[in-house]
Order: structure tokens, then sequence, then C-alpha cells
């Protein structure tokens, strides 16, 4: 029996302190995602950064967190499970999280008891990066090192230049765009950045990262002059990937730019980055610039273009497993 596997980074159980010690130690200490020997990074991160950082954190996941539904990220990704199975109602579909719960080894566990021996899986990051992509792949073959049986796997390769996706992605940011009293005068693509020695090292994300947005703009019938691609969630002292979106924003309002639309094509859901990142705080250093106007672009979420990309996505690299 073929199984679907949506793999998330995650999220903390609960936007308060208790809740995100555990999720930053998690997330901190994958050498993936920091890569700093571990001599001189885990006493750094224990006596430091988790003590102190993690209140800070606590308090930006509760300007996000929904009374019902919770985190926006675990919500959305129930969702698109939900939605995907809807697509495929012979074959189970379940999400993991590499971060958090429900965890990736207990769901992979789950779907092995039931009867699954293939198994397809969706990293939900369309545009490779060792410290996201990698890191799931870690997590899954980690996770299958614990069973006795194991399944074939398949995983999706990077869908950042797949129409589906692409066309998904336009399809949210015009309904966005229809749904604004205003019209932007200038458009903002913000990715999640890495450090730039990640780049120099061999990651691709950068490249991926540019051919996403250029196959985006073209799509969307954007001019040259109307949009700038930055990277956002610059973390610690070290250069990130450039522009950085906080930059490129309070410049746009230097120069007289009121109305500004920024896109997010490089996350699969509304989370933290999307919400609060951009909607509040880049806002703010938009408005404090001379801005008027900021608009964070809606994620993919369970847009029913996303929800049939992930589809047919799924369905090509699932070729002799799944049902035409």
């Amino acid at each position: 029996m073929t199984g679907l596997l949506l793999i998330q980074l995650g999220t903390p159980d609960a936007p308060t302190y208790r809740g995100l010690v555990p999720y930053l130690r998690q997330f901190l200490s994958d050498p993936r995602v920091i890569e700093v020997p571990r001599a001189i990074w885990l006493p750094l991160l224990y006596l430091r950064i988790l003590p102190f950082r993690s209140g800070a954190s606590a308090a930006k996941y509760r300007r996000v967190w929904d009374a019902e539904t919770g985190s926006p990220l675990l919500h959305y990704t129930k969702r698109q499970a939900d939605l995907v199975q809807q697509q495929f109602p012979d074959v189970p579909v379940r999400f993991g999280m590499m971060i958090g719960n429900p965890p990736l080894k207990r769901v992979l566990h789950e779907m092995i008891e039931s009867g699954v021996d293939r198994v397809v899986a969706l990293p939900m990051f369309p545009q490779y990066s060792a410290t996201t992509s990698a890191s799931a792949t870690d997590v899954l073959f980690k996770a299958l090192m614990g069973e006795r049986r194991v399944p074939a796997v398949r995983v999706v390769p990077p869908y950042y230049d797949h129409p589906a996706y692409l066309d998904a992605v336009a399809a949210a940011i015009r309904d966005d765009l229809a749904k604004l009293a205003w019209e932007p005068e200038h458009f903002v693509v913000s990715f999640h950045g890495i450090p730039q020695s990640y780049a120099k090292k061999g990651d691709p994300y950068a490249t991926h990262v540019v051919r996403t947005t250029q196959a985006l703009v073209k799509r969307m019938g954007w001019r040259r002059d109307q949009w700038t691609q930055t990277y956002q969630s610059r973390f610690g002292r070290a250069a990130w990937l450039k522009p950085y979106t906080d930059d490129v924003l309070a410049n746009l309002a230097k120069k007289g730019v009121k109305r500004v639309y920024v896109a997010l094509p490089g996350f699969t859901s509304d989370c933290l980055e999307t919400i609060d990142e951009i909607g509040l705080e880049s806002r703010e250093v938009f408005e404090h610039a001379g801005g008027e106007h900021l608009k964070n672009g809606t994620c993919l979420n369970d847009h029913p273009k996303w929800i049939e990309a992930m589809a047919r996505i799924l369905r090509e690299e699932g070729t002799g497993w799944l049902k035409t």
C-alpha cells in the first residue's frame, strides 16, 4: 500500500516560554541549520540563547496564535493533508513535523504499522536548502533507521519551478490583490534567508529563489521596475543573502513609495515569519520610514490551486505507485 507524507518544519505546542524552549532547542541544535562547531555552539545555545530568546519568541507566537485553531502553521498543514486526502480517497495521507508535534517519526511508524510499504514524501519547501529540505530527509531517514520493516521511499524533488506550484502562488497573489482597497506601487518578493557562507559552500537555495521569482513575475506581468526580490528572517551577526527585506522596504519608503505588497512564495503555510515578521514588524519598519500601506501576502495555505498542485506533484512522483 502506498502512503503520502507531507513533511513540515513544525511549531511549538504553545506560545509560552515552556513551549518555546524545547522547540528552539531542537531547531537550533540541528547542524544543518547552525553550521558552527558543536563545542562552540551548544554552550552558547544553552547558556545564552534559549534562556533569553524563548521568552521573546513566545511573545511573537502569541500575536499569531488563534484562540480556536492555535498555530497557523499547524492549522494549515492539517488542512492541506485533509484536502489532499480528498484527492486520493484510497490512499492514506498524513503529515509529520520535523520539530514538535506530531513528530515525523511517530507518524511514519503508524503508517508502516497500518500496512504502508511505499511512501511518497513531500517536503513543504519549494526551494531546496540544506537547512530545510536536507534536514527534512535527515529526519525522515533517521526515523526509518528504527523500523524493522522499511518501506520503499520516494522524496519529491524541489519544485521551485514546477508550473502547478507557480500557478498556485500567482493565484493566491491575485486573490490578495483583488481584495485590496488600494493599488500597490511596488511588489517585494520575500524569501527566508540563509547565511551567505552556506550558499558559497554550494547550497543552491539562492539559485532556486531567483528562478522562482523570475517565473512568478512573468506570470504576474510585473515590469522590472515594479518588483524587488529580498530575503528575511536573518539570525545572528553573520552576513546572510541580500538584499534584506526590511532594508528594501525602508529604502522604498524613503524614495516616496507609499503602498507595497509583499509576496511570500517560499512559505507554503502562513506562520510566524509571514504573519508577524512581515505583517507587523516589517510593516512598522516601512511606516516608520514614511510608507503608508503594506500588505503581507497570504501564503498558499488551503488555496484550491495549491491543493491541486500538491496532488499533481505527488502523482508525478508517485508514477506507478498511484492511480492517475
